[in-house]
């Protein structure tokens, strides 16, 4: 499998399914449709010891697909489930903690970073990544433009990589893409229909690979 390394690069959002072999089917089916660089896995409604069920059983099939598990939240569940890092939902103060306790052990990104300052401010914390929109933020089919603007303004000046949340239509990847962003998360894009999320994947990539900007090295 090509690794497209020079071009925006697709990163998934595991779906809320309470049925963690159900879950752990979809998302390995998805990882079956090509160049995904890593899975993002949010706790949902699941209480602590849940989650760490589902933990434990989506990190190793996503990292054997060749990308990094990120856990949301929780560096506990992250530790114990052996996961790549850390996706970061919270405030500064919990960012902050998160990138002096765990970098460069684990991989540290994340945000809710709302505006050029609060960007700004998680940028001086030299996290792995930063991410614009919300996880569950797919509510439209295009990407939320306010996330596109500030992955653009990002992408053209700073050189930590950016996420930006795509929309609940797969062609939003490539409104993400244009606008330099390093990567574009999709969620219900890929999962709404669960039978047909490889093919999903397969489909955003092949228009990443043809339409997408090339990175300078």
């Amino acid at each position: 499998m090509t690794s497209p390394e020079d071009r925006c690069r697709l990163v998934l959002i595991v779906p809320d399914i309470a049925d963690v072999d159900e879950q752990a089917k979809v998302v390995a089916d998805a990882l079956r449709g090509g160049d995904v660089a890593s899975v993002i896995i949010p706790q949902y409604g699941l209480d602590d010891s849940t989650f760490q069920k589902h933990a434990e059983k989506l990190v190793p099939l996503v990292q054997e697909a060749g990308a990094a598990a990120l856990i949301a939240g929780d560096s506990r569940v992250a530790g114990r489930a052996k996961a790549d890092g850390l996706h970061i939902t919270g405030n500064l103060v919990e960012f902050t903690d998160a990138v002096e306790k765990h970098v460069p052990k684990l991989i540290v990104g994340g945000g809710n970073a709302t505006d050029r300052h609060h960007a700004l401010e998680i940028g001086e914390l030299r996290p792995d990544y930063i991410f614009f929109g919300k996880l569950d933020g797919d509510i439209k089919p295009e990407a939320h433009p306010k996330n596109v603007a500030l992955g653009e303004w990002w992408a053209s000046m700073i050189a930590i990589p950016c996420i930006v949340m795509g929309g609940s239509d797969p062609k939003s990847a490539l409104e993400v893409a244009l606008s330099g962003a390093e990567f574009v998360a999709l969620r219900t894009a890929v999962f709404a229909d669960p039978a047909a999320a490889a093919s999903i994947v397969a489909e955003v990539n092949a228009l990443l690979d043809e339409k997408a900007p090339r990175f300078e090295d």
